[in-house]
């Protein structure tokens, strides 16, 4: 199906939002943020909305080139089987141009190396590497920034802890009113350090799973890419 991956990034992003929605309406999403002294969870929230962004624009990304690739194998299982460079597009033996997409510039790359090499068998190994690569860094800035928000979620934790050894630090005296005062300065420590470590392994969560679905629709891609033109580009080079 068409956009099949941005369709299912976006329910997720629908279970998510429903689930803060939830978390406000009983009022903990507030009490987090208000108890966080650090303001570190307002940056983990940050991050991750603007790395959830990326990634639904990558989907996007993803989901035009999956639609592109099956209509060019649909083109290109129809073709007799000769492939030619005309002004940059590459063109069927029947006259149909495909469509500007990352399978087109890999047959257009194959296209070349089978010129270059003067009929010699065709290996495109070298090309689906590097093709790999290409798809991969899509998905390198999401791994990093879900690591990332861990780390956050660590430091976030440390700071929380020195809040609440602060108040102990400056007691001079044991009355009744500066331990109430220094048990309150602990308990707030305590509530960042609990805060920033659930935001930040919960937003590194979410993340993963955003970019675990991500990583499935360019493993579909690779795949496509590397079952027409192995089978059928490839082929038509070496007997052409």
């Amino acid at each position: 199906m068409d956009y099949a991956p941005l369709l299912r990034l976006l329910i997720l992003l629908g279970l998510i939002a429903f689930g803060v929605i939830v978390l406000a309406f009983f009022g903990l999403a507030q009490a987090l943020l208000e108890t966080d002294r650090s303001h570190v969870s307002s940056l983990i929230a940050a991050i991750f909305l603007a790395t959830t962004l990326h990634c639904v624009w990558q989907t996007l990304l993803i989901s035009r080139e999956l639609t592109a690739t099956r209509r060019i194998a649909r083109a290109v299982h129809g073709s007799a089987g000769k492939f030619r460079i005309v002004d940059g597009q590459v063109v069927t033996a029947e006259g149909v141009m495909l469509e500007p997409s990352i399978l087109t510039r890999h047959i257009a790359n194959l296209i070349e190396k089978s010129r270059a090499q003067g009929g010699r068998r065709l290996d495109q190994t070298l090309l689906l590497r590097s093709l790999a690569d290409q798809l991969r860094n899509r998905e390198k800035l999401g791994w990093f920034v879900a690591e990332a928000l861990l780390r956050l979620a660590l430091l976030g934790t440390a700071v929380g802890f020195i809040f609440m050894l602060v108040p102990i630090a400056s007691l001079k005296s044991f009355d009744v009113e500066t331990l109430r005062s220094a048990l309150a300065g602990m308990s707030g420590g305590m509530a960042v350090a609990l805060n920033v470590t659930v935001s930040g392994i919960g937003c590194a969560l979410l993340l993963k799973l955003e970019y675990y679905l991500l990583n499935a629709s360019v493993s579909e891609l690779f795949h496509n890419i590397t079952e027409t033109t192995e089978v059928h580009v490839v082929s038509a080079l070496e007997r052409a």
